[in-house]
């Protein structure tokens, strides 16, 4: 690890009464790297950023950023910028005085202090609302206005507690690439909280999944996505078929699955097995094929169109294949297409089935 400008937390544990917030969390985030932290509410994403910024205390474990350990230190020693949900902006201050109120609490000259403060408005675009108060404001040029007021301190590191969860859709995507390519300009060491499984894909270089005070796994988005490390993982993240069962046959890299319901898979094996015992298959919708028409190959199945989702550019079917049993298909709204009732041929590569160990 680079720990120049980087974070790494130890064995963090942190407790409130009965409840453990935080459970022995141990990661690190390489200098310029955009990691986030994803999962559910009360996970205990927001309670390990703010364990990072010093605003808590750890239990247990040490954080150490740059190269040296901060875990005693107060917020204002660590150097580091934290955005809030919320923005906390001051209401009754402008733009302006809102990001260079930091700057004359560090009794900063003033000549210094409008270079600064003109240099981070043009860097988050927001030339001309200087004198505008936050009421007057947009939920984006908030945000930027807060991520402003935290840059024009020049931390070393940033972190950023589900910035944009306050914006609308549309809005929230934009500024996804807005953020990304800003911190990706400025090389800044960034943590990312978010409960929202798209913003930590599309803007992560790593991702670390927390699931009850716990980290679940870490990886590259891809790594996160098409290979989930246990049933949660693959089922917070995106959607899932998850079918319970057993490996019958094995040869090499190749096995046969079979599922509780008697369903039978060939697939590819990508890691070694700890467990003879109950397994599950785990399958992302968008890897099973559709066909009116019989398909040639392994993991070839009937079944009965139960209920269909169209989504924009893509249309979800529920297919059961025997009584009880559905399996979820996700296509482009492109070729074939699909109505309650169709009896359909469903096809499952093997190379993107995923074994998770019970």
């Amino acid at each position: 690890m680079n720990e120049k400008r980087g974070i790494r937390l130890d064995n963090v544990t942190k407790r409130f009464a009965e409840v453990l917030a935080v459970n022995s969390v141990s990661f690190h985030v390489e200098e310029g790297e955009f990691m986030s932290l994803l999962g559910p509410s009360g996970c205990g994403k927001t309670t390990t950023l703010r364990i990072i910024a010093g605003f808590l205390r750890p239990d247990h474990g040490t954080i150490h950023a740059g190269g040296e350990e901060i875990t005693p230190l107060p917020p204002f020693k660590r150097n580091i910028g934290l955005v809030f949900q919320n923005y906390a902006l001051w209401p009754h201050m402008t733009v302006f005085e809102n990001i260079s109120f930091g700057l004359k609490l560090r009794k900063i000259k003033v000549a210094e202090i409008w270079q600064r403060v003109e240099e981070v408005i043009a860097l988050t675009n927001l030339p001309g609302l200087e004198e505008r108060f936050p009421r007057e404001l947009s939920g984006g040029q908030q945000q930027r206005v807060a991520l402003a007021r935290v840059l024009v301190l020049k931390p070393a590191i940033l972190l950023l507690d589900e910035p944009l969860s306050n914006l609308d859709r549309k809005l929230r995507v934009h500024m996804r690439v807005e953020l990304r390519q800003l911190q990706g300009k400025l090389g800044m060491t960034t943590l990312y909280v978010t409960h929202d499984q798209e913003e930590a894909l599309s803007m992560s270089d790593r991702v670390a999944i927390m699931d009850r005070g716990r980290i679940s796994q870490i990886g590259t988005p891809n790594q996160i996505y098409e290979d989930p490390s246990c049933g949660f993982v693959a089922d917070f993240v995106g959607s899932v078929n998850i079918m319970e069962g057993q490996i019958v046959e094995e040869s090499g890299e190749l096995a046969t699955f079979k599922t509780r319901e008697g369903l039978i898979f060939k697939i590819s094996i990508k890691k070694a097995l700890t467990s003879a015992g109950n397994l599950n298959l785990a399958i992302r919708p968008e890897r099973v094929k559709v066909s009116h028409k019989s398909i040639e190959g392994d993991n070839v199945m009937q079944g009965e169109v139960k209920f269909v989702v169209y989504l924009g550019s893509l249309t979800r079917y529920h297919v059961e294949l025997k009584e009880g049993f559905q399996i979820t298909a996700e296509c482009q709204n492109v070729g074939e297409r699909f109505s309650i009732g169709d009896r359909v041929y469903l096809m499952i590569d093997g190379d993107h089935c995923n074994i998770i160990e019970s």
